[in-house]
Formats: structure tokens, C-alpha cells, sequence
């Protein structure tokens, strides 16, 4: 999979996507991410790429025709390895003003072949060159940062180790929180006493299906307890059901 993102601070996102498991996928290459700077594109010779808003109102603008050329570059360089002239490829701009990434979302992205980022800064960007090229608005949450990057970081992680072979244990994404609407249940490593607390009796005794009932269990719980709104959508039997909603 293939991830481009537009940003006026590539440095930002390539100090990210080179470590951890991310950076593990893009060297074995499952994954390739491309930072693509906004102020290459850009026609003003001093590489400025915002200016003031029709309107008047506080703060800047980015222009469209850096952002778009920006654009028509990553789209370029996808369309040609694909072989696909006519291709618009998925292109996601983060903004508040849009529904909340979940990990349903994650899942969906994950069976693109490209994806292109898009990071706003100041006010904004320039409303036409968003009609012209983007084709989803997410938001990562009900609040405002400084830039788009963070936002871009979030869902391309999110959305990367979806993808198969980036995480090497290939039950991992399937036993995680949020899938099937419930959170993860508690996990415990050695020592088998910490403080005081015991690491609960069940995970002890190699009986692997009450383990996995005391897991589903305990995540049901948590859910209830700290996600209750989660808890009416989950996938859960009817007994299950009843007992616990």
C-alpha cells in the first residue's frame, strides 16, 4: 500500500513513519510512504503558499495552486504505476469539520491500493482546490490542532496495520479494541504477583476456552463500563444481551 502525504512539513511525518512498525513494513515493502511538500510546488519565489481571506477575518489561507499541483503529482505518479490515465485517486482531507475516523473507516482504507493525505494549516486551504481533488473529510476528533500531520500520522497508522503483513501477529487486529464494538480486555505479563495484585487465575490454568470466555467476559465489562455507548452495537449473543444490557 501506498500512502502520500501533502504537507508543508515533510520532516514532521518522515521522523514518524520510519520507526516502529510502520518503519518495519516500509522496509520490508508492504508499505511506502511519501511526504510530499507543498512549498515545492508553489510559483512565489519565496516559497509562500497562504495568503489572506476573501472576507476579510484572522489568519491565512492556503492557496489552491500549490496545494493542487501538490495533488497532481502524487495522482500522476499513482496513475502511471497503475496504469489507470482517468484514475482520481482516494484522497482524505483531515479536518475537524468532518465525521469521526473509527476503525471501521481503517478497515475500509486499508483495501486502497493508494491513499493521499491531505494537511491543512492556518484557516484553511482555499475551497475550490477541496471541491476539485479531495473525495472524503475526516476528522480525528472534536477539537482543533495546528496542522494536519498529526491527523495524517493517526489514520495512516490506523489505517496501515490493516493492511496484511504489517503486524506479525496476524491475530492481533482481530482481538483488539473496538472490534465488534467492544474494548480489548485487561492483559497481565510476568510476574504472576506485582504489588500485591495477582494476575487473575483463569490466564493460569492452560484451559484456553476459559480463557477465552473469561476474555470476552471481562471485555463486555469494560465496554460497559468505559464505552457504554459502544455496548448497545456490539456483537454479542443473547445471552449475552441480557445479561448485560
Amino acid at each position: 500500500m501506498h500512502f502520500y502525504i501533502l504537507t508543508l512539513f515533510p520532516d514532521m511525518i518522515e521522523q514518524v513513519v520510519h520507526t516502529s512498525i510502520i518503519g518495519r513494513a516500509v522496509s520490508n515493502g508492504i508499505l511506502s510512504v511519501h511526504a510530499v511538500n507543498i512549498r515545492d510546488y508553489t510559483t512565489d519565489k519565496h516559497k509562500k503558499v497562504d495568503d489572506y481571506p476573501y472576507g476579510g477575518g484572522a489568519g491565512m489561507v492556503m492557496q489552491a495552486q500549490p496545494v493542487y499541483d501538490a495533488w497532481q503529482a502524487a495522482a500522476k505518479e499513482i496513475k502511471s504505476r497503475r496504469g489507470q490515465s482517468q484514475l482520481h485517486p482516494r484522497t482524505i482531507y483531515l479536518t475537524p469539520q468532518a465525521a469521526v475516523f473509527k476503525q471501521s473507516m481503517a478497515k475500509q482504507l486499508a483495501c486502497e491500493q493508494d491513499l493521499i493525505l491531505l494537511c491543512g494549516h492556518y484557516e484553511g486551504i482555499d475551497e475550490r482546490v477541496l471541491e476539485e481533488i479531495v473525495t472524503d473529510y475526516v476528522s480525528i476528533g472534536d477539537y482543533v490542532l495546528t496542522g494536519g500531520e498529526l491527523p495524517a500520522l493517526v489514520v495512516a497508522d490506523a489505517v496501515a496495520r490493516m493492511v496484511p503483513g504489517v503486524l506479525t501477529n496476524a491475530q492481533s487486529a482481530s482481538t483488539e479494541s473496538l472490534e465488534g464494538s467492544l474494548l480489548e480486555h485487561p492483559q497481565y505479563s510476568r510476574p504472576e504477583e506485582w504489588n500485591g495484585k495477582i494476575v487473575p487465575a483463569v490466564l493460569l490454568s492452560g484451559n484456553h476456552a476459559n480463557v477465552d470466555a473469561w476474555r470476552r467476559e471481562q471485555s463486555i465489562l469494560r465496554t460497559k463500563e468505559r464505552r457504554p455507548d459502544l455496548l448497545a452495537q456490539a456483537e454479542l449473543t443473547q445471552k449475552e444481551r441480557e445479561r448485560h444490557l
